[in-house]
């Protein structure tokens, strides 16, 4: 066991002298003989390199002091002597990215792309286009970054990973991105040439096929062997990967490209990027749909990833205006205003009756969606339908329909509203007018009927989740702001008016979605002069707590509302219901399912990232509590409101 050492005097407790100089003697380490080459090796550190100006927060050059008694010793730093390499391999793969438009790399440090790292921070930082660098705690955050940054922005970004462990440690947030249709690229460092592996752990680190780890829950992967081949793939990678359905895509790094010397001027051509125009319905089959709808006594329109844009909210609520028809937005994208007259997402079980003909966009699950719809007519539109996979059961069971149209939705909508407008006859109009009014009725009485149930328990301790959500909303509705995570509750009562509002559902299901996405969520917002509202559980926060020294260190404008229940609830619940059916009593359910004993105060550990944090217990103290975050929000800076609420 090793003892400690007395800080007062340097001695041991049992009273032996470990100075400077019994240490370099002792025989443990070799004697001096094996300290002394690697501390004569060790060069005093070269100035930091001018930094051209740059927009980066907190962006520090200085390089890492070595400790005056040379502490890092043990690990020599690269040799000075030899040629100087002018450009590399890595470099050209940033130039490859930036052709792409990609201008975001999140990573958390990797010996196998140390080069791309390198190529990161001391080329693409400091040339045109900018590139930036965003430090992270974990490989799952990267790549969930990467997610939540598509979603409010519409355009990929990057992650950075290690070798085998390091993609071991990123699969369940590409899992997250493969179901919800998002475009990202994962880069994986790999030494693929045997003889070049020198230590123990470059075998265990290495992969010769390391994407086939994510190859089923991928849009496409690939493991360049050259630079050309690795130009080439960045571009019909991200080709594939802005095609619909959108989807993440792997490529295989490996080491010796990324360091290999690129003479001036001899760099491999990028391809140049032509995307493909996206899949459309067939002419015939949305003529069919549209007298379908026309033909309806009350038509239903369900959207879940309809709108990929902006221009896709817009063209969703034309053909609600045009038909009457009720929307229901399940929630994977901002589909429909949540304020619309013609909004019936919380009144489903009343329109569902007497709906006669249901169109599904962009359905992850239509099976589920058709149920309180037996007696209609059903048309769907899907992208998903043009790609799938076999592994991994996210396409859900087999619904069947009246009318197919295997392409992407907001492509096709277009052509769909010009079709019913040529369907719709004038004895339609009338009719048609009414059912909307009608309509307008029920989004009022699911508005009514959810202020009623949130002033229940209104001044209760734990706080209501009714509370906790519209004190928020009073503090930031004349902000411009956007909500990251799964949080549905605000679409009840707030106003979402735009396709930046909410970022939806993580896709898969995923632990920890919330948290992770809301940071690129919370980057593409400071980008629009935004700010980010995550409202996020306690579990959740507690999978990748890291995300807040990120966001202090990143300077990203998001305030994280926790809804801290000190339970796993849901899971809670189900344990509860399973006792009962089985007459044991639900005394025991809290066993492994909360998070007590002791309680966590994510206030006190904001701080103890450097963000401004504070637990609020009492209701009475939220609003003001709120307040002071947002204004630290609106300065650029993170900040945590822990709210210690009731269950549900």
């Amino acid at each position: 066991m090793v003892k400690r050492r007395d800080a007062a005097d340097g001695k041991t407790p049992s009273g032996a002298t470990l100075g400077r100089r019994n240490f370099l003697k002792s025989a443990t380490l070799g004697g001096a003989a094996a300290v002394a080459a690697p501390v004569a090796a060790v060069a005093a550190p070269k100035a930091s390199i001018n930094q051209a100006a740059s927009n980066e927060p907190r962006l520090s050059t200085k390089v890492h002091p070595l400790s005056s008694e040379l502490e890092c010793a043990a690990s020599a730093l690269p040799p000075g002597a030899g040629p100087k390499q002018q450009s590399s391999g890595s470099d050209y793969m940033i130039d490859a990215m930036r052709a792409c438009g990609i201008k975001h790399v999140a990573a958390i440090p990797g010996n196998t792309f140390k080069s791309m790292h390198e190529s990161v921070i001391n080329y693409g930082m400091l040339t045109q286009p900018e590139m930036r660098h965003l430090t992270i705690t974990h490989e799952e955050v990267a790549v969930a970054m990467a997610h939540g940054y598509f979603k409010v922005s519409g355009k990929p970004a990057a992650a950075l990973v290690h070798g085998v462990v390091g993609l071991q440690h990123a699969t369940m947030a590409l899992y997250n991105a493969y179901c919800d249709r998002v475009p990202l690229f994962c880069f994986v460092g790999v030494r693929l040439d045997a003889a070049k592996r020198t230590t123990p752990t470059d075998w265990l680190h290495t992969a010769f096929d390391g994407p086939s780890l994510t190859r089923e829950f991928t849009k496409w992967d690939d493991t360049p062997g050259s630079l050309t081949h690795f130009g080439e793939s960045m571009i019909r990678g991200y080709k594939f990967a802005m095609t619909p359905p959108y989807g993440p895509v792997v490529l295989g790094c490996d080491q010796d490209l990324q360091e290999m010397d690129v003479p001036a001027g001899q760099a491999p051509l990028i391809p140049k990027l032509t995307l493909d125009s996206f899949p459309v319905g067939e002419e015939g089959a949305v003529r069919e749909a549209a007298k379908m709808l026309v033909a309806a006594e009350n038509p239903i329109i369900v959207a879940d990833r309809a709108a990929r844009t902006p221009l896709g909210m817009k063209l969703v609520i034309e053909l609600a205006e045009t038909l009457q028809a009720g929307v229901i937005d399940q929630g994977g994208r901002v589909n429909f205003p949540w304020r619309h007259p013609l909004n019936v997402t919380f009144a489903q079980e009343i329109v569902a009756s007497s709906a006669d003909c249901v169109i599904g966009l962009e359905l992850t699950d239509f099976y589920f969606t058709a149920k309180p719809f037996a007696k209609a007519k059903k048309i769907s539109i899907n992208s998903a339908d043009l790609f799938m996979k076999s592994t991994y059961q996210e396409f859900q069971r087999y619904q069947e329909v009246d009318l197919s149209i295997a392409a992407d939705a907001e492509a096709t909508l277009p052509l769909l509203i010009e079709a019913v407008k040529k369907e719709m006859a004038a004895n339609k109009r009338s009719p048609a007018k009414a059912r909307g009014e009608k309509l307008g009725q029920f989004h009022k009485q699911a508005m009514d009927r959810t202020k009623q149930a949130w002033a229940v328990g209104w001044d209760g301790a734990p706080i209501s989740v009714g509370r906790m959500t519209m004190e928020l909303y009073d503090v930031i509705r004349k902000e411009d702001w956007g909500l990251t995570g799964h949080f549905a509750d605000p679409t009840r009562l707030w106003e979402g008016d735009a396709h930046y509002r909410h970022n939806g559902a993580s896709g898969g299901s995923g632990v920890g979605y919330d948290c992770t996405s809301s940071l690129g969520a919370a980057l593409a917002h400071q980008e629009e002069g935004r700010i980010a509202i995550a409202m996020v559980g306690d579990g959740d926060m507690m999978m990748s707590p890291g995300v807040m020294w990120t966001a202090a260190h990143e300077r990203l404008p998001v305030l994280y509302v926790v809804h801290n229940n000190h339970a796993w609830n849901q899971e809670l619940i189900w344990v509860q219901g399973i006792a009962g059916r089985r007459s044991r009593g639900a005394t025991r359910c809290g066993i492994g399912n909360t998070m007590e004993n002791p309680y966590i105060d994510f206030g006190a550990m904001a701080k103890s990232m450097g963000v401004y944090g504070e637990t609020v217990k009492d209701p009475k103290d939220l609003g003001a509590a709120y307040r002071r975050a947002v204004d630290v929000v609106k300065k650029g800076e993170p900040a945590v409101v822990d709210v210690w609420s009731q269950s549900r």
